[in-house]
Order: structure tokens, then sequence, then C-alpha cells
């Protein structure tokens, strides 16, 4: 079908399918987000009929990622981080190297070649934070203590991601010109991003305690419903942008920084709580937008592949974090919730590997496996989550 106006279409038709399989989904007793993902196989280049643009899609999948971090952000404040960093810190280090290790040998003993077996690895050992709020604000625990371990957690995780996506470029670069890491070049380029961030979060949590309390002040006081919810976009949006633009940081970080320096101001929180059915909607997208990128045929023709690697991500990552809560004297339910709710993989590893393919790393079917096993873990989390919540409520 020709498109003359490619946005308006991606919209209406990821809207529409996702608001009917949606709807269907919700008929048989099976989570939404079951609904939004085939409604993004529908509408992808791998089936029939409509197609949608992938990479507009994927841009409007984006902005739900920023809108989400930014009420992470709202939701989350230094106390709390201090409160749960002895857990939190060394157990997504811990989480993740343990996982990348065990993920990275499999590929290894699959065949591939060490670099792609590494961001193989890699990709599977960090969770979506988009799939991970869905489950606590759908059981109304997102202001428990475990809540506040697990968002901690993956805030590290983002950070340790962005710190990989960036030297990932020069150590390609390195390879393809002396054969060669040399790892001076690398430990620059770690200090040279880690000190960025760290300077834009100093920036970001310095100013903005000053100016955006004050801003939205300003804004109630014209008494416009409209102003007030562009004033959030505008926030979230501008500092997701600069973190990009100006730091090398990621739109989810520059988000989440926006939303923490809201997170003392009672009418920041009062004004983001305007806009939950804007970001809702783009959340959503972020789920049609893996149906769109995902190739249905790497099922049939590497079943056993795309098993182990859905295994790796649901048990793997989901032991390992279940041994480190108990490691630190955590009860046996609240250590099953954070390793249901890490049991899947999303929009990092997305980024990571789509970089991977751009760089000539990975194979298409490597890619497509990360893509399967992000599909079909995020399709079982819902259970997964609930059958910990169970044994919670009944212990």
């Amino acid at each position: 079908m020709e498109q003359s106006y490619p946005l308006i279409s991606t919209l209406v038709f990821s809207v529409v399918f996702a608001f009917l399989l949606g709807f269907i989904a919700s008929r048989l007793k099976l989570p939404t987000i079951i609904g939004y993902i085939v409604a993004g196989i529908f509408l992808s280049p791998n089936t029939p009929g409509f197609i949608a643009d992938i990479a507009i899609a994927k841009q409007l999948a984006e902005i739900g990622i920023i809108l989400l971090m930014f009420e992470v952000g709202l939701h989350f404040s230094m106390k709390d981080l201090i409160n749960v960093h002895k857990i939190a810190i060394p157990g997504a280090i811990i989480q993740m190297l343990s996982t990348s290790l065990l993920c990275t040998l499999c590929a290894i003993l699959l065949k591939y070649n060490f670099l792609e077996s590494l961001i193989f690895g890699i990709s599977l050992s960090v969770a979506s934070t988009v799939v991970m709020l869905r489950q606590f604000e759908q059981y109304h625990i997102k202001n428990t203590t475990v809540s506040k371990i697990a968002i901690g957690w993956l805030v590290i995780e983002d950070i340790a991601m962005i710190i990989v996506m960036v030297i990932l470029p020069t150590i390609i670069d390195m390879i393809h010109l002396n054969n060669e890491i040399n790892s001076q070049i690398i430990f620059e380029n770690i200090t040279s991003i880690t000190a960025k961030i760290i300077i834009f979060a100093i920036a970001t949590i310095t100013i903005g305690k000053k100016i955006l309390p004050t801003f939205l002040i300003t804004i109630y006081k014209v008494r416009s419903r409209e102003l007030v919810s562009l004033s959030v976009l505008a926030i979230a949006s501008g500092f997701a942008f600069i973190a990009h633009a100006i730091f090398g940081a990621s739109f989810a970080l520059g988000a989440f920084l926006a939303g923490f320096v809201l997170n003392e101001s009672k009418l920041g929180r009062k004004t983001v709580d305007k806009t939950l059915p804007l970001r809702d909607i783009f959340a959503v997208l972020f789920f049609i937008s893996v149906g769109l990128i995902f190739n249905p045929t790497i099922i049939t023709k590497e079943p056993i592949l795309v098993l182990i690697t859905t295994i790796l991500v649901i048990f793997g990552k989901a032991i390992m974090a279940f041994l480190i809560m108990k490691l630190f004297r955590k009860k046996t339910g609240e250590s099953l919730i954070l390793s249901a709710s890490l049991a899947q993989i999303g929009e990092f590893s997305f980024i990571l590997t789509a970089l991977a393919m751009n760089l000539n790393i990975i194979s298409q079917s490597l890619y497509d496996m990360v893509i399967a096993s992000a599909i079909i873990s995020i399709i079982l989390n819902p259970f997964l989550f609930k059958l910990a919540l169970n044994f919670k409520n009944k212990s």
C-alpha cells in the first residue's frame, strides 16, 4: 500500500491494530502487551498487508520511553537510591557480568566468534524498564522497597549499557585499523563518557532544582491545561535531547534525570499525572515497534537456538538475581518479585544489537534470535510476575 503520509498512516494503523488486538488479548485473559506486539508483527514487512514505516515507529516508541523514564525519575529520589544502593549497585553489576559471561560462553559453544558472542551476552544481560514498570503499575507496588531496588538496579544497568555503546564503535575502528585493541584508548573513552554523564547529572540537579519548580509555577499561573501538558513534554524531551546531543548519553537517561530533579516538588508530580494518557499511548508504540522489527521465520529456521536464548533470558537472569537478593538476606517473596521483573529483555537490547548490526559485528540470525527471545520473554513476563507476587502474598 502506497503511503503518501507515512507518519499519519503509521500512527493510525498502529493505534487501531493495537486497540483491536489489545482488546482481543484482554478478552482472552491475556496481557494486553501480547496484543500490542502481535499488532506490530501484522504491520511489519514480514507479513502481508499494510507495512508501517519502521523508522517512524521506532522514533515514536522512543518518545514513549522518554516519557516513561521521566516518570521513573519523578518517583525516585536520591534518598531512595541511597537506601537501596547496597543492593542495587553491586546487584546490577554482578548480575550483568555473570549473565553476560554465561550467555557469551553459550554463544561461543554455538560456534559464534568471540566479539559476536560478547555482544549477544551483553544484550541478554539487561532488562526493559518499560516492561518492568508495567508490572509494578498494574499491581500497585511501584512505591515498595522491592520496586525501588529494581528501579535502582535498572538505572545502573542503563548507565553500563550507555558506556558499552559509546566504546563499541571505537573498539571496532581500532580492530579495522591495526587488528588490535588499545586498552589505553578504551580507558580514555570510558573516562570521557563517564565524566560527561557526571557533569550532565550535576548540572541537571544543580540548575534544575532552582529553575524547573519556578518554571512550573509560572505555567500554572497562566491556567492553561494545554500549556501544563506541553511543559511536561518540553522538560522531558528537552533534557533527553540535551543528554544525547551534547553529552553523548541516552535519551532515557536525560529524561530520567529531569524527572529526578522534579521529585522534590509536589507540583512536579501533579503535573506529570496530567500526561499519563499520552505516555501510555507512546508506551504502546514501543511494544508495537518490537513486533515490527521481528522476523517470525527465525522460530521455524532455528527453533533450538531461539529456545536456548529464551531460557538464558528468563531463567539465567532470574536465577542470578534471586541468588544475589538472597545473598543480601532479602525475603524469598521479594527476591522472586525482583527476579521475575528482570526475566525479560527490551529497549537497550534492541539498541545494542541494532548498533552491532550497523557495525557488521553480528549476523542477522543472531539479531533475530535476540528479538525473538525478547518478544517471548515480554509475553511470558506478566505470568511469571503474577506467580511471584502470589507466592509473596501467600507467604
